[in-house]
């Protein structure tokens, strides 16, 4: 059976919520300042595809992970709590250890029916998580973690999560499912001990922004993009192997080719595919935003441990003419250009001041393709004692998508867009790397 016509429906259980398995400090946890802003108040899904394990016969997946969810979140409390919203709309933990929202379910299909090649949008995602997926949702006085653990036919099981993005990233989501993992499995701590320090990304008082935040400041026109409220979308997936990244390395200036990254040469040929399919006129601004990790930073460190939002978004901004009539070479240098405005190590502190003044407001997504690369996230890397998935990561995309790390060394990218326009972007990708092809004959 081909993936995209699986269909199935999961038997799900009665929902329970799952508490620390112990007793847990009653407080009040600040987010940061970073945290709270209006584009991360969302739910943040993430999926694990298991194979059965000759070593795990005879135990029940969904009460292996629910033991390790109540023995993690006895250190990871806050995430039991729930999200209560202060004047001017700050955003705090009640850590009420209420629970997390669980769910167990059975579905008739094999694990080998989902595909050779799992990616976003999952087959069937809908029957493997709580909820609905969306980009925006009611984040207070609600579960911050929905789970559901769907026992397969052949033995395998599909482990979904959706997380409030207010309350981390996905380092921070990765290190909690590992400490799930290494708990389920009999360790009487995690091997990483969860640090909240969320002050360390407050704005200052006052505020005072010291660098320039063209990714909370509208485009012109922003009524005049392609892309409508409510327009049906198709969602397709691109791997670029090996070979298609040599290809398209050839496009570059010899003196390019060596220092430039898989990311950067994807992003930027992808970005003009994806301009041009959509047919903006010349003078229009259109717009590159990545996520960068604020983790790191030699100045600023953060803990280890520290599990909170760390990210900051770079802007890379031309015309939509500019872009589709120059070079490869060109529109890498634009996104090399916004990285190193980014790369400061108080530029998290700067977006915090920012979004404090202006009031936690969303990031623009008007004529803007927005990227984060997972390829070297260990997003995937969780074991939960029946070795590592098969697939692990996003569950779906949206107009904002993921370079993700596939088989043989490659890289996917799928994509979402209307069905006129994801013509045009499946004809330029093929005649971009067709190009590069012939060029090197």
């Amino acid at each position: 059976m081909a993936a995209s016509s699986l269909a199935f429906v999961a038997r799900r259980g009665e929902p329970e919520l799952v508490a620390p398995a112990g007793p847990t400090p009653r407080e009040l946890k600040r987010l940061s300042d970073l945290d709270d802003q209006e584009s991360l108040r969302f739910y943040r899904s993430a999926i694990y595809f298991y194979r059965s394990h000759p070593s795990r016969s005879g135990l029940d997946p969904a009460r292996v992970i629910r033991h390790g969810l109540a023995a993690a979140l006895l250190h990871y409390y806050p995430i039991a709590g729930r999200l209560r919203e202060l004047p001017g709309r700050k955003l705090v933990v009640d850590c009420t250890g209420e629970g997390v929202w669980f769910v167990e379910a059975d579905a008739d299909v094999l694990l080998d029916e989902f595909g050779d090649t799992l990616c976003p949008p999952v087959p069937c995602a809908g029957e493997l998580l709580c909820l609905p997926e969306s980009n925006s949702a009611v984040v207070v006085n609600r579960p911050l973690l929905y789970v559901q653990v769907t026992r397969l036919r052949c033995g395998g099981f599909v482990f979904g999560i959706q997380v409030c993005h207010s309350l981390v990233d996905a380092p921070g989501i990765t290190q909690f499912l590992q400490a799930v993992g290494e708990l389920a499995g009999g360790m009487e701590a995690p091997s990483v001990r969860p640090v909240w320090a969320r002050e360390l990304l407050d704005a200052r008082d006052p505020p005072r922004p010291n660098y320039h935040h063209p990714e909370y400041e509208p485009v012109a026109n922003a009524a005049n993009d392609k892309l409508r409220q409510g327009e049906e979308l198709v969602h397709r997936a691109f791997l670029f192997g090996p070979e298609e990244i040599a290809s398209l390395r050839e496009q570059l200036p010899p003196q390019m080719r060596a220092r430039c990254s898989r990311f950067l040469l994807l992003s930027a040929f992808v970005w003009r595919c994806r301009t041009i399919a959509l047919g903006y006129e010349p003078g229009d601004e259109v717009r590159f935003m990545f996520v960068m990790n604020a983790r790191g930073k030699r100045s600023r460190p953060l803990p280890e441990g520290f599990y909170g939002n760390a990210l900051t978004f770079g802007v890379a901004r031309t015309t939509a003419g500019e872009l589709c009539s120059g070079s490869l070479g060109r529109t890498v240098e634009l996104i090399v250009a916004a990285r190193a405005r980014i790369a400061a190590d108080d530029y998290a502190q700067s977006v915090a001041d920012a979004l404090v003044l202006r009031g936690r407001p969303r990031f623009m997504t008007a004529r803007t393709y927005l990227v984060t690369d997972l390829t070297k996230s260990n997003l995937h890397e969780v074991d939960l004692g029946w070795g590592m998935p098969v697939y692990g990561g996003p569950a779906t995309t949206t107009l904002a998508t993921f370079h993700i790390p596939a088989t043989g060394g490659g890289i996917t990218v799928p994509m979402c867009l209307p069905p006129w326009a994801m013509e045009r972007f499946a004809a330029n990708v093929r005649a971009g790397l067709w190009r590069s092809a012939e060029s090197r004959m």
